[in-house]
């Protein structure tokens, strides 16, 4: 397994059990000596290091994010935050004849936040029945001539479950509307292929699996779409030549860069580039394969002490995040870190998420501590 060689690459293993992936990624030495490299840059070079280094840095950022949800060239624009890269689509939608945005309950509030503020607009958020996915056929029966965008989880971030966002995209595509898929929960930890997918936009980010922090995000937008994607909220790096310093005319870059904003923080963008260099270099596919095993048997021992995980039926349709039903979240939650334990609450559950990193003994002792809290063992 992959933790034998990755595991002491971060320094949080060897202090606590750390089980919060799905939260924030562990930080490892790269992702910090990639940040150190980039400071040292910023002290030797000053502002020249903008031209001769850190451009291409950018550039490099572009091309990691690109593989790992294998996107064509020129089709990744990068951000700060999902917020931001939402916001690039919502401005380029023209909702006069297409006024309807259709998103779930299940979605992170960040989905429907986005639309729920514009004057105009009519957001459907489909509601699910058993809190873990959303059928497609409430998709099919809510898409019609007036949506202008299917905007959804590629995984639920409150029951970990994959959804079948290609079949969702060709339902949208059917009635001639577009498909976002916010994938912050899924590129990493499973396997993405936005153009296999057909999706029209793809969202993520290095908080969580990508192992890259805070401050950096990406924008997949398909090709056939840049001509006519025209945001009205922009900045000087959507300018095709934005060094020309024009300020009585903007023209915006011929690729995904037209989606761009402002000038990108470095220091998220290196620690990234660290991060990314790990995920290459592990495998995305074996990583994935690590990950379920300890997931599967986090839930396989979960139910032998009675507890009742909230995941998908099907193995095939789950990631590593097991939500533990619960009736005192926070308190299980502040109790576990009492005792090196780290996981994260949300309504109602314990959230538990293995990586590749983790090995099953953590999960097991997890367990067996949460079994004594509540009177199981």
């Amino acid at each position: 397994m992959l933790a034998a060689r990755w595991r002491a690459e971060f320094p949080i293993l060897q202090t606590c059990t750390y089980l919060n992936s799905c939260s924030l990624g562990a930080l490892s030495k790269r992702a910090r000596a990639k940040v150190n490299e980039h400071l040292d840059l910023w002290e030797t070079h000053g502002a020249s290091a903008w031209y001769e280094i850190w451009w291409q840095a950018l550039a490099d950022l572009r091309a990691g994010y690109g593989r790992v949800v294998g996107a064509a060239p020129g089709t990744i624009a990068l951000h700060p935050s999902a917020t931001s890269a939402l916001t690039a689509v919502a401005e380029s939608l023209d909702y006069t004849k297409r006024p309807k945005i259709i998103t779930t309950a299940l979605d992170f509030p960040t989905l429907p936040y986005q639309w729920l503020v514009k004057p105009g607009v009519e957001v459907v958020i489909l509601e699910s029945d058993d809190q873990i996915g959303v059928p497609v056929e409430k998709f099919a029966a809510a898409i019609d001539d007036r949506t202008a965008l299917v905007a959804t989880t590629h995984v639920v971030f409150t029951s970990g479950m994959i959804q079948p966002v290609g079949e969702i995209a060709a339902l949208a595509h059917a009635h001639g509307a577009l498909c976002l898929i916010d994938g912050y929960q899924a590129a990493g930890q499973i396997e993405v292929d936005v153009q296999a997918l057909d999706l029209d936009f793809y969202i993520s980010g290095g908080l969580k699996w990508l192992l890259g922090g805070t401050g950096s995000a990406f924008l997949y937008a398909r090709p056939e779409l840049h001509a006519q994607l025209h945001p009205r909220s922009t900045g000087w790096f959507s300018h095709k030549e934005q060094f020309r310093f024009d300020p009585r005319a903007h023209e915006y870059h011929d690729d995904a860069r037209r989606l761009e904003m402002g000038t990108p923080a470095l220091l998220p963008v290196y620690a990234q580039l660290g991060g990314l260099s790990i995920l290459e270099e592990a495998g995305l596919p074996h990583v994935r394969r690590d990950t379920m095993l300890l997931t599967e048997d986090l839930i396989e021992q979960a139910r032998a002490l009675g507890m009742h995980p909230k995941v998908a039926a099907r193995a095939e349709d789950r990631t590593a995040i097991v939500m533990l039903p619960s009736d005192d979240p926070r308190g299980e939650v502040a109790a576990l870190k009492a005792g090196g334990f780290v996981t994260d609450a949300r309504p109602g559950h314990v959230r538990v998420s293995p990586f590749f990193y983790n090995l099953p003994d953590e999960h097991r002792a997890l367990l067996a501590r949460l079994a004594e809290l509540r009177g199981l063992a």
